[in-house]
């Protein structure tokens, strides 16, 4: 029997693998735990319907990223921190304070989680910065930190 995998199997497949198993297999363990559909061909359908929406949203947001990375990719993250003597801060630069200075200077939405910075940022100067946009598409820039006035 032809049945679609709703969760991955362990020794039969991955999440939404049309895969062959004996009818009993099917009806007595992967039916009961929901793990699989019948393979029928309205099923298929939608799984193929399913997967190519996927790939449109994928690719639509790969190119939204693209686009944003065109956009900011090698400029400057301009920060203003309070610094003693020397250039040391007082504390440090974290990643959201980077993140929360980018959506201020360019309006590019980021989580923290997605930025990373070389190093810790504990003193004024410049740092080499990368942003993960997408799966797949990231972004290199410059932080700046200068003295607050």
């Amino acid at each position: 029997m032809k049945v679609i995998l709703k969760e991955d199997v362990r020794k039969l497949g991955k999440k939404d693998a049309v895969v062959e198993v004996s009818d009993g297999y099917a009806r007595n363990f992967l039916f009961p735990r929901a793990l699989a559909v019948e393979g029928t061909a309205q099923n298929v359908n939608i799984l193929k319907d399913k997967t190519a929406a996927a790939e449109r949203r994928d690719s639509r947001l790969t190119a939204e990223a693209e686009a944003v990375k065109s956009k900011i990719a090698g400029k400057v993250v301009k920060m203003s921190v309070g610094a003693g003597e020397g250039g040391r801060l007082f504390g440090s630069v974290t990643a959201a304070q980077v993140a929360e200075a980018l959506e201020a200077q360019y309006g590019v939405k980021l989580d923290k989680k997605n930025v990373k910075i070389d190093g810790a940022v504990k003193a004024l100067g410049a740092y080499a910065l990368t942003l993960k946009l997408y799966p797949g598409v990231e972004c290199a820039m410059t932080l700046s930190v200068e003295g607050q006035q």
